[in-house]
């Protein structure tokens, strides 16, 4: 007990020794990092509890002292470093949060003008809204936008011909069939010709009995003239007989023909034929042929010079100027029977 009373007071001797030549600044570091750890110590019995105002105090503390750890002891030093790199992956995403909130603050106007638009269109998304919104000169992000609107599933894109559309755009059409039940369970058929440049619908007919000599009269009403494409894309359906190739041959039109059961290789008539159904006949009751033709020719007219396409980069068809909110008042005008609107501003 002699020996060890003698060492630990030669200890004591060596630590006041050292504090002798230490600078004031580090004795008031070191006083403050142990007053604090007392203070933890105090709060609690046994292991001691750090609150969070505790380990931001050693976070920043560590920041400031390089000798920190020398008189660290109420937790071990690999503990600061963590709770540090917590802190700083809490703080980027802290900001990242108030970066995205700050993008998508949009006036109270704007915002009920998004859920009208989502209520008063049938199956319009978040890109369709905001298509319409850049038309009006409201420049917000389509993110934003769908923050305004209730989620709605979104299927994966169908797998497209890449290569042979890109390179030959301007020079093709596609021609295809869909059909539309009658209040009375008939079955219309409606052959459409759709142009691959502006996605303009360039003719549809409607018949109950389609045939091959029928279809190819409808492929030389499409083209009066010399204003044939080059190429029509089309299926293999049965229907498009030898009559109706002699048609197209006699007109200078070359087929491409899809692989036997690939709709994916006739990407843009069937996104059509899709549109067409989620966003008119799917809403109406057809009672003939000349009431499906009227909805039709409706709805391609809305279809031509209002309805934003993602592939037209939110345009229409035929071209629609912005109209910024310094042209006047905002009007929803009814189209397709009041299942659409077209948004335009009009002078007081």
């Amino acid at each position: 007990m002699h020996y060890r009373a003698m060492f630990d007071l030669f200890v004591s001797l060596l630590r006041a020794l050292r504090s002798a030549f230490r600078s004031r600044a580090n004795l008031a570091l070191e006083n403050l990092a142990l007053r604090q750890q007392l203070a933890s110590l105090r709060r609690t019995s046994g292991r001691p509890h750090l609150r969070k105002a505790d380990r931001a105090f050693w976070i920043v503390f560590s920041r400031l002292w390089s000798r920190w750890a020398d008189v660290l002891i109420v937790v071990k030093p690999d503990t600061v470093v963590r709770w540090h790199r917590a802190g700083f992956r809490l703080f980027w995403r802290w900001k990242s949060r108030s970066r995205s909130q700050a993008e998508g603050h949009v006036s109270a106007e704007v915002k009920t003008l998004i859920r009208q638009m989502a209520e008063a269109n049938v199956g319009w998304g978040a890109p369709r809204i905001h298509g319409e919104l850049l038309k009006l000169g409201i420049d917000i992000g389509e993110r934003t936008v769908s923050r305004w609107m209730p989620p709605k599933p979104r299927k994966p894109p169908s797998q497209t011909w890449r290569t042979f559309l890109d390179n030959h755009v301007g020079s093709l059409a596609s021609i295809d069939f869909f059909t539309v039940p009658t209040a009375t369970f008939r079955v219309f058929y409606v052959f459409f010709v759709l142009a691959h440049d502006r996605r303009r619908v360039l003719h549809f007919n409607v018949t109950e009995f389609p045939s091959a000599q029928w279809t190819g009269q409808q492929i030389i009403e499409a083209f009066p003239e010399d204003t044939a494409p080059r190429y029509i894309v089309r299926d293999r359906d049965g229907i498009f007989g030898d009559q109706f190739r002699r048609r197209v041959e006699g007109i200078g039109i070359e087929e491409v023909l899809t692989a036997p059961q690939s709709p994916w290789q006739n990407p843009y008539a069937e996104r059509l034929v899709g549109s067409v159904r989620r966003e008119c006949v799917a809403h109406v009751i057809v009672l003939g042929e000349q009431h499906i033709h009227g909805i039709l020719k409706s709805y391609f007219a809305y279809y031509h010079r209002s309805r934003t396409h993602l592939s037209l980069g939110k345009d229409t068809p035929e071209p629609r100027p912005v109209q910024p909110p310094s042209m006047g008042k905002l009007v929803a005008l009814p189209e397709v029977g009041g299942l659409h609107h077209r948004y335009e501003r009009l002078a007081a």
